[in-house]
């Protein structure tokens, strides 16, 4: 269970559990441009057999309908066709090129009198390790569930690429996570806030989550104990106190009922406790084959804190020994801790063996310039050797109640994390709206889920440029009929923000439609940020480093997010073409010659 780290609210832990529970996405040489596609919505819903593949790996698609016979089938890497053939059927396969850590995007099109017509695309994500393009997802409900309500869960989140998955309290008690023994598991126990989870459920979920490559991380706190841990075998000289005489623990009081205890925080840079808390993951290992352990904390207590003996504890800097413990005695597991507001994310998370990097954003990082900060800060701290998924939670202040998650607000957000090369938190069983994840009060509407399928086809079949490698920087773009008023990051009022990127061989530029938002708050908290204009046609100079032989662009707001070669005029390093729509987000790409 995740807190609320501002000011320790627990009157919100009261009131989070009144929600529904999850139960049962001068001119010189004209270029030509692709063939002119028909607009129109998916006329077929694809799928795959897995979230991600490795090199070599045969990958299995799915129509939800017969392909027609004059469609064919493109693989393409960015905008080249790796390999174009005949549609055929509702369910082939394609083997996936040796090459390492690449996205793909597969359509299936058919040119009819001269136009080019979409029937549907899907993204594939080739990458043997899932912490070099991490895109993160939950569960968050364990309890008496049919094989069928898991299996469209799980299709859900394949469908999304999410190539791992973070079981959040599925857990007997904190300190002592798995029910029962190795020897004999306990079928059914109650979790935190005494609800029931069920062996058999969470058995299920790890299995078909593997099927499909995605990997399971087994959710706790690194240092939560409740109140019966004595009767478990945790030490009182293991637990952190508020004075230095020990005679006062560090306690985060909870509402009981429906809660069963309080939660009784150990110091995490005790080996005992960090020998303790290690075995009895193991033993949870040995009964469910989770592949690692997703590590929480609450953030700064804003509070002094002692061991047993009386000396001072700097809680941020105890993360790191925890965390080099963990992987020492379980080193076939992987590590992914949650840095609250960046607490202990420089000196100990980013030094620690963890897969990659997770911050929970909090106020005051409520702008879309601080979600930016926080992706650009772990760059740095790790010489961008590390991903960073932000848990972000939307639409939060309607969320005590039921209603819908605002389709723009949460399009604007993801368009920036993307953008700026991060992933976001946001998908599972359900969309998360508040810290703690069973809380589903808010639901998506159809426009939503369907963008939702695009923007992550989007993230993955361009993951190479989104996320890997490249230096941000402020490209030279104008507008050039005034159509568009353009700003460098950060967003300003009325303009659209753009972002670049030197990746060599490629100027990357994001475009991102923030000139007519209510907010340039990424949360939304009210959600009551507006659909932007859309803009048609816009004219810009662009001036790029070295002469450009070809531009192109994609979108994940139109055809199925599938690159389009544009059209543009030269003389010499500047270039002058038309973009031919602009909603919510566009990715322009100049290759040099």
């Amino acid at each position: 269970m995740s807190i609320n780290p501002i000011g320790m609210n627990l009157l919100l832990i009261g009131h989070l559990i009144t929600v529904s529970l999850c139960s049962g996405c001068s001119k010189s040489g004209a270029h030509a441009a692709s063939p002119a596609r028909a607009p129109g919505d998916t006329l077929v819903v694809l799928s795959t057999d897995k979230a991600c593949y490795h090199p070599g790996d045969v990958v299995t698609f799915t129509a939800d309908k017969a392909l027609p016979v004059t469609a064919k089938i493109r693989y393409r890497n960015l905008d080249s066709t790796v390999l174009e053939v005949q549609a055929s059927g509702q369910t082939w396969q394609w083997t996936a090129p040796d090459t390492d850590f690449t996205g793909y995007l597969v359509d299936v099109c058919a040119v009819i009198d001269g136009v080019e017509k979409s029937y549907g695309s899907i993204a594939v994500d080739v990458s043997s390790d899932w912490s070099r393009f991490p895109r993160y997802g939950f569960l968050s409900s364990f309890g008496e569930l049919t094989d069928a309500h898991m299996d469209s869960v799980i299709g859900s989140i394949n469908r999304l690429h999410l190539n791992g998955i973070q079981f959040q309290d599925w857990e007997y008690k904190h300190h002592l996570p798995l029910a029962g023994t190795v020897a004999s598991p306990s079928p059914m126990w109650k979790d935190i806030a005494n609800r029931d989870n069920y062996a058999a459920t969470v058995r299920y979920y790890i299995a078909a989550a593997h099927t499909h490559g995605i990997k399971t991380m087994s959710y706790n706190l690194c240092y939560g104990a409740l109140d019966d841990a004595a009767a478990d075998g945790v030490d009182d000289q293991w637990y952190m106190y508020t004075d230095r005489l020990h005679t006062s623990k560090e306690v985060v009081p909870l509402p009981m009922p429906p809660f069963k205890s309080n939660l009784n925080l150990v110091d995490p840079s005790n080996p005992d406790w960090q020998n303790y808390i290690a075995a009895r993951t193991n033993d949870t290992y040995a009964v469910y084959p989770f592949d690692g352990y997703q590590v929480d904390q609450m953030g700064n207590l804003n509070k002094p804190l002692y061991n047993y003996a009386g000396n001072p504890i700097s809680l941020d800097q105890t993360f790191l020994s925890f965390l080099q413990r963990m992987k020492a005695l379980a080193p076939t597991r992987r590590l992914v801790m949650n840095a609250v507001s960046q607490y202990g994310q420089q000196v100990s998370i980013t030094r620690a063996p963890v897969d990659f990097l997770y911050s929970e954003v909090w106020p005051p990082d409520e702008g879309f310039k601080d979600l930016v900060a926080i992706l650009q800060q772990n760059d740095q701290w790790t010489n961008h050797t590390k991903k960073t998924v932000l848990a972000a939670y939307m639409d939060y202040n309607i969320a005590g109640s039921p209603g819908y998650f605002n389709t723009p607000g949460v399009l604007l957000a993801d368009a920036v994390i993307f953008s700026f090369g991060g992933s976001h938190l946001e998908l599972g069983d359900h969309m998360l709206c508040k810290e703690y994840f069973p809380n589903n009060n808010l639901q998506m509407k159809p426009d939503l889920q369907q963008a939702m399928v695009h923007y992550y086809d989007f993230l993955t079949g361009y993951e190479d440029l989104l996320q890997d490698g490249g230096t941000l920087d402020q490209p030279d773009l104008v507008s050039a009929d005034g159509k568009v008023v353009l700003s460098n990051w950060p967003p300003q009022p009325g303009a659209v923000s753009m972002v670049g990127k030197d990746m060599g061989g490629r100027e990357v530029i994001q475009l991102i439609n923030l000139a007519n938002a209510t907010t340039f708050d990424w949360r939304d908290a009210n959600a009551n940020q507006r659909v932007p204009n859309t803009i048609l046609n816009a004219a810009f100079i662009f001036t790029a480093r070295r002469p450009v032989k070809k531009l192109w662009y994609a979108t994940p707001d139109a055809d199925g997010g599938v690159a389009k070669q544009l059209s543009f005029s030269s003389s010499g390093n500047t270039i002058s073409f038309a973009l031919p729509s602009l909603q919510y987000w566009d990715m322009v790409v100049a290759e040099y010659q």
